[in-house]
């Protein structure tokens, strides 16, 4: 039997002994279990989910030759399949979950976490997807590094990437732990270490093949189910989202403020601004989004999956806009749903779930339930191949300069390199355990913004960047950021147990990211240096280049 057929089969086998071991202890049932109280339909579809994908990671495998077919899956997914998959990169766990669960709480105001996305991506679509295709050949330090040459540009800019990826995995890794220990009953460590040990068999053996058509698969599975659990809730209002609204504010403790705005951001307008600034610019950073770029043919192909990704995500935020409004008017108080101590049992992330049990009962339950830990698997996949990425490709060349550029050696570096992110991920998301899963994505967003999106926009647009501009400029903004950070109420309070938040704001962003354009605008003027010159004057080849695409297929044949 082939070498990787067994791998993954052991990888199929240990996946379903863990669940017909676990699953008969629901997570609220008495220590003797019950076998009424199986969820058969979640364990049949997420076992069907896992068999699914680890052939899906099989077949990938046969055609991994080199780099190219690993981290892009060698520039042959059509437009329509990347559109698909981009969007299944952003119906995340911090999507579903976190946003449902924030708007359950808090009404209105989570919403502009979904509005900034929805805002990104005409501005992507015009101002990165042509021009970043055109000029990389695997990830965003390839696009960035065009003519900035520095070694401690590489090195930044795969540091800022990583940061980005580390503290969005968190987001996933915390909503998969809890969807598994409600569900089931498993202990959340063990739950974040199976979701660990399926993702790195997912990137490890399938690559960028394997992950794209699961994002594919788990984008159809999940948009259908949440279309399916907003017809049976409107359904309950004779289809009228009025009288759904109504309800939700009769219900609500909030009463008539729940459909008001300031229950979330207090009405601040620095709280307003900085989330906006992080869901819309934050998105034009994420590296495993625009890793995707690569994934298609041609610039053309680019943009217009850009296109259907946006079509498909303006779709499935409508549904996160009636769930999240809804939700309280289908829940609140349902014995049910409420735990010893009065709180939503599983907390605010797993309101979605609730809402599915409540209009479809186990059935629907059990189906989201697998559709939505097949996506945070997904994401997850995405997550770690970008970092991955970031290792093995771009800051692994700087330190083993003699090291093979292709072949067997730099993918066993890739695949070592994915392991230990998922180490990292396992960890991190046992820490952050309690912490509401879109508050802590938006972290990641948050760098994403100050970061990476000021510099991609200078590289490509500005003459006068420089290498040593973007490193000290970037350098500051990232420690900035970073301190930040911290010093928030996410971190310094529900992390580290302080009773007050040093820094006010959610995120820093409306600080962190004129920041970040305005120290390397400065110290790029300020760069007077032989290579700043010379970075200067390539930067008419780099626009002929990135305004018509050619010499591309040689850059990336090489």
């Amino acid at each position: 039997m082939p070498l990787k057929l067994l791998i993954v089969l052991r990888c199929m086998a240990f996946s379903g002994i863990i669940f017909l071991i676990n699953a008969p202890r629901p997570a609220h049932a008495q220590t003797t279990p019950d076998p009424s109280d199986l969820n058969i339909t979640a364990i049949v579809t997420f076992l069907a989910f896992v068999f699914l994908t680890l052939v899906i990671t099989w077949f990938a495998a046969k055609r991994i030759k080199d780099r190219k077919s690993f981290y892009v899956a060698g520039g042959g997914i059509s437009a329509w399949q990347n559109g698909m998959a981009i969007a299944g990169d952003f119906m995340s766990a911090a999507t579903l979950l976190g946003i449902t669960g924030l708007m359950y709480l808090h009404g209105y105001d989570p919403y502009i976490l979904s509005l900034g996305v929805v805002v990104s991506w005409p501005i992507m679509m015009m101002l990165i997807a042509e021009r970043f295709r055109n000029l990389g050949r695997f990830t965003l330090v390839d696009v960035i590094t065009y003519r900035l040459q520095d070694r401690s540009v590489r090195i930044l800019s795969a540091i800022a990437s990583l940061f980005v990826v580390i503290f969005y995995l968190i987001g996933q890794m915390v909503g998969a732990g809890k969807l598994i220990e409600l569900l089931f009953g498993i202990d959340y460590l063990f739950a974040v270490s199976l979701v660990t040990a399926l993702m790195m068999c997912y990137v490890i053996f399938g690559g960028m093949i394997a992950t794209t058509w699961v994002q594919i698969i788990k984008a159809g599975l999940l948009l259908s189910g949440g279309i399916l659990i907003v017809i049976l809730m409107l359904a309950q209002f004779d289809f009228d989202f009025s009288a759904m609204l109504a309800k939700s504010a009769e219900i609500s403790p909030h009463k008539g403020a729940y459909l008001q705005p300031g229950l979330w951001l207090k009405n601040d307008l620095f709280q307003a601004i900085t989330v906006g600034l992080t869901m819309c610019f934050g998105i034009m950073g994420l590296p495993h989004i625009l890793m995707r770029f690569f994934t298609v043919k041609d610039a053309s192909a680019a943009r217009n999956s850009v296109s259907i990704a946006a079509v498909i995500m303006a779709i499935f935020y409508i549904v996160i806009l009636i769930l999240g409004f809804g939700a309280v008017a289908i829940i609140w108080g349902d014995p049910r749903f409420i735990d010893e101590s009065g709180t939503v049992v599983g907390n605010s992330n797993m309101i979605a779930l609730h809402v599915a049990q409540a209009v479809g009962g186990n059935i629907l339950l059990g189906y989201m339930s697998a559709v939505t830990f097949a996506t945070i698997l997904a994401v997850v996949a995405g997550l770690t191949l970008a970092g991955s990425a970031a290792i093995s490709h771009d800051l692994y060349s700087i330190f083993r300069p003699k090291a093979p550029k292709e072949g067997s050696g730099s993918l066993l570096t890739t695949r070592i390199a994915a392991g230990g992110i998922g180490i990292i991920a396992l960890i991190l998301g046992v820490l952050f355990e309690t912490q509401n899963i879109a508050v802590v994505t938006a972290i990641a967003l948050a760098i994403a913004a100050s970061i990476n999106f000021p510099i991609l926009i200078l590289s490509m647009y500005w003459q006068g960047t420089t290498s040593k501009g973007y490193v000290y400029g970037g350098s500051i903004t990232l420690a900035v950021c970073f301190v930040l950070i911290v010093l928030s109420d996410s971190v310094w309070v529900k992390i580290l147990g302080f009773e007050t938040a040093l820094f006010p704001y959610i995120y820093p962003t409306f600080i962190t990211l004129p920041l970040g354009f305005i120290s390397i605008i400065l110290f790029s003027i300020l760069d007077k240096s032989a290579t700043a010159k010379k970075e200067k004057a390539a930067f008419a080849a780099q626009y002929f280049r990135a305004e018509t695409g050619y010499g591309v297929e040689e850059t990336a044949s090489h």
